[in-house]
């Protein structure tokens, strides 16, 4: 896995079933982890909302996850990886609500 940004972005957003419980965010990133050992994702990022001043920024989720592909194809098979799987199973307990995010690269060329 390269960390650079591809093709294809797969930005996922998770809130905490019990917001303030430290261990289950911890549990949660832990298990977020074990993701990048899947072999078609080429970059990968886990953050927690930033503290910025911007009143325009939401921070109610409790912990988020960008993932790059080459393509489509190679997110299906991240999604149905037994990673991912395994991931879903043990972790799905712990985020009352998830919304995912997924976008194509737009084609760089002339300005006008």
């Amino acid at each position: 896995m390269k960390n650079e940004i591809s093709t294809f972005i797969h930005q996922v957003y998770f809130w905490q079933k019990d917001a303030e419980s430290k261990t289950d965010l911890a549990r949660l990133i832990l298990g977020l982890k074990t993701l990048q050992k899947i072999e078609v994702i080429k970059g990968f990022h886990i953050g927690t909302p930033a503290q910025s001043q911007d009143s325009d920024i939401d921070r109610s989720y409790s912990v988020s996850l960008l993932v790059s592909f080459d393509d489509a194809k190679d997110e299906k098979l991240y999604q149905a990886h037994p990673i991912h799987m395994k991931f879903v199973e043990d972790c799905g307990h712990l985020f009352s609500k998830v919304k995912v995010y997924d976008s194509l690269q737009v084609p760089f060329g002339p300005l006008n």
